[in-house]
């Protein structure tokens, strides 16, 4: 049974109002868009990244409640964004050092020509239904996130293509195949992602690749853990988010993990316990893929955001100019 769960109203110990959201829109001028949004946020205060292409925009921001009401406003004003899908969420602090609003070729990179989730794209499937789809005995479940986001939370049997990155996503399916959808066989494949964009991506994929039975999860999976009831859910673990929050749980409350600031990963308490990691410098993870000269910056990095930190300051700068 699916129950709705609001964001926590303003008093409470999680005061910041976090905005997940995305749109798959026709931008034609992305400039123009980019100084409007930027010098909006900085004017309300609201800090995060924001991603625009000629597909669409894509990102996180936060602020104060009212102040990120009007900037989702603002934002679901540009052209074809009336129904943008956006999550809310509530953190304990600023989850974003500045305001930052980019131009690039795609909103979430595959890297693959003629892929777009506004000409084709598989059956959205919301949070209320997901357990059924997923629970079928021919359903093919893949997690379409990367293989650190992964290790942290998913649902119950889904595969794990083990990526790096979103662009090996396809290379994984095209070698997989076969082995997946098999001979003579039309299974369904239900597929996920964090927020819902990357599944776009992947079942317009799919279908230019011919798999017509392709579905996914409306929302992601911040929509299915705001949504479904823990005692309901068919989820394991944490969700990993791209800010400092670095993990939610189910009605996305913020979740154990810490971040290891090298390489950006999510760090357990074992991991932190580990004689390889150093906080702002390395985890188990990364400390074999860093030099000695890396870590060595990256000591010294973190050494200068702590004595910014005692005096007040913020080591990072508020904003980002226009790229």
């Amino acid at each position: 049974m699916v129950q709705p769960h609001p964001v926590p109203p303003a008093g409470t110990d999680l005061p910041v109002s976090v905005a997940a959201l995305y749109k798959f829109t026709p931008f034609e001028d992305c400039t123009s868009i980019r100084d409007a949004v930027l010098a909006r946020c900085l004017a309300l205060g609201i800090k995060g990244t924001l991603i625009l292409a000629p597909e669409g925009i894509n990102g996180t921001i936060a602020g104060e409640d009212a102040a990120l009401a009007q900037a989702v406003a603002a934002l679901r004003a540009l052209p074809g964004c009336a129904e943008m899908e956006v999550k809310f969420a509530r953190a304990p602090a600023m989850p974003f050092h500045r305001m930052k609003v980019r131009i690039k070729r795609e909103i979430v990179t595959m890297g693959v020509p003629g892929v777009d989730p506004r000409a084709s794209v598989g059956s959205y499937v919301a949070p209320a239904d997901w357990n059924a789809l997923i629970s079928e005995p021919d359903v093919i479940l893949i997690d379409t996130r990367n293989d650190y986001e992964v290790e942290i939370g998913s649902f119950k049997g889904a595969i794990n293509p083990r990526t790096r990155s979103f662009s090996d996503f396809p290379a994984w399916f095209r070698a997989e195949r076969a082995r997946l959808l098999g001979e003579g066989r039309t299974p369904k494949v239900a597929m996920f992602c964090t927020g819902g964009i990357r599944c776009e991506k992947s079942t317009s994929f799919l279908k230019q690749e011919g798999v017509e039975a392709v579905f996914h999860l409306q929302g992601g999976i911040l929509k299915y853990l705001e949504q479904v009831r823990a005692q309901d859910s068919l989820w394991e673990g944490e969700c990993f988010v791209f800010d400092q929050r670095v993990a939610v749980g189910h009605g996305l409350a913020p979740g154990r993990f810490g971040l290891c600031h090298a390489c950006r990963r999510p760090v357990s308490a074992a991991d932190q316990a580990s004689p390889l990691f150093e906080a702002g410098v390395s985890c188990p993870d990364c400390h074999a893929e860093r030099s000695e000269a890396q870590r060595a910056r990256y000591r010294e990095r973190h050494h200068q955001e702590a004595l910014a930190q005692a005096r007040g300051a913020a080591h990072v700068g508020a904003s980002l100019a226009p790229e």
